[in-house]
């Protein structure tokens, strides 16, 4: 028998009592700054990095990141710049960025490769964005036979390039290649070593705007194959699995990020062209050179169709060219691609 059961002092009761009272009082004020800080920690938005290049078609991401759009949907966004779209592929497979944005021959050669990379939304495709200028001499692309060419290998200035080779009789072996980056284009261009250049904006219209416009001219563009180099919002597979919310929410905002535009469009532009070091005015000329994709549009992208705005059409193309040019081993389905179902679920 325990004494101390028996004989408790009035004191100790007191205390007891006390004790007891206080507990009733702080644990309700316990329970709910725990449930402030669960609400909190819910709340805090998830941060994302996302991979891009500088290209005027990616201006309602540039908008978005500016405005700060991606916090309605509970995401904290940071648009990684890389100066070479090869390096995105890696880095979106080695988690150093979450997702990031491609051209679609990037994603068919990086399926082809053994990769679980997918594309989640269409951004846009290059009208005109993406083009092989030359002098005065070059009259045609018929004319390319035995010239120096300067163009980014295994990139959509190399599948431009090869695309339009192979419509006017030609293959690369009726060229001189000259390997080197969209950007440099301009200045190899400037000092008459090099009469024929692949490049897109806004390197382009650097090229086209020296001699006041009268020194070199657009033979072939993405004008002359619309949406054969279209540029895609890309995850990998897991991470599709993984953040589907996330995403949503990022294809949300661009979505935001682009009615803002059609809202606003000199604000818009002075937005896009800080990011792209261009002027507002530039910025507005260059984007003629693209269409950016409403989200009505964004399903049939999906969709088999013979039209190359259609990923089984242009996928195709795409897909002989590079396994023609021994970029890959075999042309992948499709279907391994992409992943329509969050953007089919926006568009119902």
């Amino acid at each position: 028998m325990k004494l101390a059961g028996l004989f408790s002092s009035p004191a100790a009761s007191t205390a007891s009592s006390s004790s007891s009272l206080l507990g009733k009082l702080f644990k309700p004020a316990l329970g709910a700054a725990l449930s402030l800080a669960t609400a909190a920690a819910m709340a805090a938005p998830t941060n994302m990095k996302i991979a891009t290049v500088v290209w005027i078609g990616y201006g309602p991401f540039y908008v978005a990141e500016s405005l700060d759009l991606f916090k309605k949907y509970n995401l904290k966004v940071s648009l990684q710049v890389f100066t070479d779209p090869a390096l995105i592929p890696p880095a979106i497979a080695s988690g150093a960025v979450d997702g990031g944005m491609l051209t679609y021959d990037q994603v068919v050669g990086q399926v082809a490769a053994g990769k679980s990379m997918k594309v989640v939304m269409p951004i846009d495709y290059s009208n005109g964005g993406d083009a092989i200028v030359a002098d005065a001499s070059i009259k045609s692309v018929k004319d390319f036979k035995g010239k120096k060419i300067g163009y980014n290998p295994l990139s959509p200035s190399d599948f431009l390039l090869s695309y339009a080779l192979k419509v006017n009789g030609l293959t690369e072996k009726d060229i001189s290649p000259v390997s080197m980056t969209p950007e440099a284009v301009p200045a190899a261009m400037a000092s008459g070593q090099l009469p024929i250049g692949v490049t897109y904006e806004p390197s382009l219209s650097q090229v086209l705007g020296q001699g006041g416009g009268k020194k070199f001219k657009v033979v072939f563009s993405s004008k002359d194959a619309p949406g054969l180099i279209a540029d895609v919002l890309v995850f990998d597979d897991k991470a599709i699995k993984a953040k589907p919310t996330e995403i949503t929410g990022i294809i949300k905002a661009y979505l935001d990020g682009m009615a803002y535009m059609k809202a606003k469009p000199d604000d818009a532009a002075k937005i896009i062209g800080k990011f792209m070091g261009v002027s507002a005015k530039e910025a507005k000329e260059q984007m003629s050179g693209v269409y950016n994709i409403p989200l009505a549009e964004m399903p049939k992208a999906f969709l088999p169709a013979k039209e190359t705005t259609s990923y089984y059409a242009s996928g195709d193309v795409i897909g002989q060219l590079l396994k023609a040019k021994g970029q890959i081993s075999a042309v992948p389905a499709t279907e391994a691609t992409m992943d329509a179902s969050l953007v089919k679920a926006l568009a119902k």
